[in-house]
């Protein structure tokens, strides 16, 4: 039974205000009502409006008034709508990034012009820089710092299929190692493992990446991913966390935060802090460290760089060191920072490193009296917490 508002400044305590939607017959909208009900009646109104199919919106005491009824919404039509944009809709970050310029059945074939080894003497296993020319793409492939691309290795798998495409994060700025807008580069170890028979396996696409030879073509896709991407802030602060080849987009961040000609060709002047943690063996297997050192005797109010060389360095436990014991040590102000909104923190490297960093994370958070599990998805939440691990 519905009943109307009575139009009066008084309101009996044992009744209820309901607003409910549904359409009526011939109606291609959904039509708001609103019943007034007694509590005895509440049980009877809303099983019939449950078997019309109506949508109960409100249910509120009658003495707290009526809510404000919804507009009719209009029922879906068979034919498509073009959805009128929402005024209070934010725009969405990075949403002019290229993405997937290229896709696996149509890849772009690259020219390798470089393909040189980042190891010291002395240093445990293979790691590459390649470079690839992009110049005869049509159209250009065009990255952004922070992304990845598709490499899909020559020859077929053990099935005589072709061989599927291995993503790789990228190591160079959009300008490429030569600033001239048309190259892309890698940072590649070979992946080298012993199964359970003992013998030594290497990994397909690893492999062929670091035995081109230059003047290779090889078979490109993407570029993916907008994970990884730096804000847009100049004066944002960004603590970097990696291991190994993770260093690749840690790479790109910093040459474009404060490689010279980097500066002059973005237009973009990184003034806030940059913070690496940087996780190897042996020294001999630190990527970049020269460049790296550059920019910290460079920059001394802008950037710092924290090793963590496990092999070489304890804990304070008398452990092996690793980035997440580096991270403890430096707790109280890696929180300091983090307290800052304009701070991101960026991981990546392998997939074993993140329950370390987690733990470490865990125990600063609760020095400062903060819950680790309950922060970290808040930073994933507002785009400040950035990872990616293979």
């Amino acid at each position: 039974m519905r009943v109307s508002i009575a139009a009066t400044g008084q309101s009996d305590p044992t009744l209820f205000t309901v607003i409910a939607s549904g359409r009526q017959a011939g109606s291609r909208a959904s039509v708001v009502q609103t019943y007034r009900v007694g509590l005895n009646q509440l049980s009877a109104l809303f099983k019939r409006l449950g078997a019309t199919g109506a949508n109960i919106l409100a249910v509120t005491p009658a003495n707290e008034g009526a809510p404000e009824a919804p507009k009719a919404v209009p029922a879906p039509s068979s034919a498509p709508a073009a959805a009128a944009p929402s005024p209070a809709a934010k725009k969405k970050p990075h949403g002019n990034v290229p993405v997937n310029t290229y896709k696996p059945k149509n890849p772009f074939v690259g020219t390798v012009t470089e393909n040189y080894s980042l190891l010291k003497d002395g240093a445990i296993g293979k790691v590459q820089h390649i470079t690839f020319d992009l110049s005869a793409g049509d159209p250009q492939l065009e990255y952004v710092e922070g992304q990845s691309i598709g490499i899909i290795p020559d020859g077929v798998d053990a099935k005589g299929k072709p061989h599927k495409l291995r993503l790789y994060s990228i190591a160079s700025t959009r300008h490429g190692d030569n600033y001239q807008d048309d190259t892309v580069s890698l940072c590649v170890r070979q992946l080298e493992y012993k199964n359970e028979a003992g013998e030594q396996i290497y990994g397909v696409c690893s492999t062929f990446l670091c035995d081109l030879e230059p003047g290779s073509k090889v078979k490109i896709t993407g570029p993916v991913g907008k994970e990884m991407l730096l804000p847009e802030d100049e004066d944002a602060n960004i603590i970097m966390l990696a291991t190994g080849t993770g260093i690749a987009p840690m790479r790109t961040y910093i040459r474009r935060m404060f490689e010279p000609r980097e500066r002059d060709a973005n237009g973009w002047t990184f003034r806030g802090k940059a913070w690496l943690f940087m996780g190897a063996p042996k020294t001999a297997n630190l990527l970049y460290d020269e460049d790296f050192l550059h920019y910290e005797t460079s920059f001394p109010d802008n950037f710092r760089y924290t090793k963590a060389i496990s092999r070489e360095q304890q804990n304070t436990k008398g452990g092996r060191m690793y980035i997440q014991d580096r991270v403890l040590e430096h707790a109280e102000e890696i929180f300091a920072m983090i307290e800052d909104p304009k701070t991101h923190v960026y991981m990546c490297g392998l997939r074993g490193m993140e329950p370390g960093i987690d733990e470490a994370m865990t125990a600063a958070a609760a020095a400062k009296g903060l819950d680790w599990s309950k922060l970290r998805p808040q930073l994933k939440k507002a785009d400040r917490w950035h990872v990616e691990t293979y």
